[in-house]
């Protein structure tokens, strides 16, 4: 089974959902998480998709923590379905309890997937959240990049965002290779990277391990780095380049995210490969 865990849509700024299912079904992707972007409160475009493909596409909503009635909007876009929250490492609450949404994801057992900087994760407030809530599954997106200009994020500090991996509720998502590593310039060239990779997915392995990994495509803004197949085939086997089995395969492409955002697991067919992409990352 394969689930892409971070992806995103929208009828009035990025895709509608009907160019992701495409993209989908060309690459036996099983199911989706709907990933609302920042700054977007209104979740209702993702609820029509999850309700126009149930069982394939589920929806991570964002709410404004500014407003007080933040965490009764949570329970209710829950109520109504959703399975996560986006928030930042350093959102916090009006009021007494400014950690009152962080609080109530936490008592309505859903996940939380979380973009930020590297400064962002390493801060005092983010490792608040993560020793208050510790049986809040948290997920840092973007290996913990964002914020980073080009490929100036070092193995160095990927390693030391990496050792947020000492708190057991903590999982990392992995995207597209051109997140860390160059691109080779030659545009006629059927190599995709320049070799060798750097280190960033063997470091996330080596800290997070097989059970707390999870790959997302982030489509569609990753159509202006490697296209969504390059970013599904090409960590796909750098990963088995590294030592990682059949069955660390799966957890990290599927299982992992099927078990934190509540998917239905079944049998798949194996990746299309339409582009012949087994010999372009090389």
């Amino acid at each position: 089974m394969i689930v892409d865990s971070h992806c995103h849509t929208s009828d009035r700024w990025y895709e509608p959902v009907e160019v992701l299912v495409a993209q989908m079904d060309r690459l036996n992707i099983d199911a989706a998480v709907l990933t609302q972007y920042s700054g977007q409160f209104d979740n209702s475009y993702q609820a029509q998709c999850v309700s126009r493909y149930p069982g394939r596409l589920v929806s991570v909503v964002v709410v404004d923590v500014n407003s007080a009635d933040a965490p009764n909007h949570l329970t209710e876009l829950v109520s109504a379905g959703a399975v996560g929250v986006r928030l930042r490492p350093m959102d916090r609450s009006p009021g007494i309890d400014s950690l009152a949404v962080w609080r109530r994801a936490s008592t309505l057992g859903i996940t939380v997937t979380s973009l930020g900087t590297p400064a962002e994760f390493l801060s005092p407030e983010f490792q608040e959240v993560l020793e208050t809530f510790p049986d809040l599954p948290v997920i840092i997106e973007h290996l913990g990049t964002r914020g980073e200009t080009g490929h100036q994020y070092t193995p160095e500090k990927a390693a030391e965002v990496f050792g947020l991996s000492r708190f057991n509720n903590v999982h990392l998502k992995f995207h597209g290779l051109a997140e860390f590593s160059p691109r080779v310039p030659d545009r006629t060239s059927r190599a995709r990277f320049i070799r060798p990779l750097r280190p960033h997915l063997h470091l996330a392995l080596d800290a997070f391990g097989s059970d707390r990994l999870l790959w997302g495509s982030d489509f569609p803004p990753v159509s202006a780095r490697e296209g969504y197949e390059s970013a599904l085939i090409g960590p796909m086997q750098a990963l088995r380049e590294l030592g990682a089995t059949t069955t660390e395969i799966d957890k990290m492409f599927g299982h992992n995210a099927s078990l934190l955002f509540r998917i239905p697991q079944k049998e798949s067919a194996s990746v299309a490969q339409p582009g012949g992409l087994d010999a372009s990352t090389r």
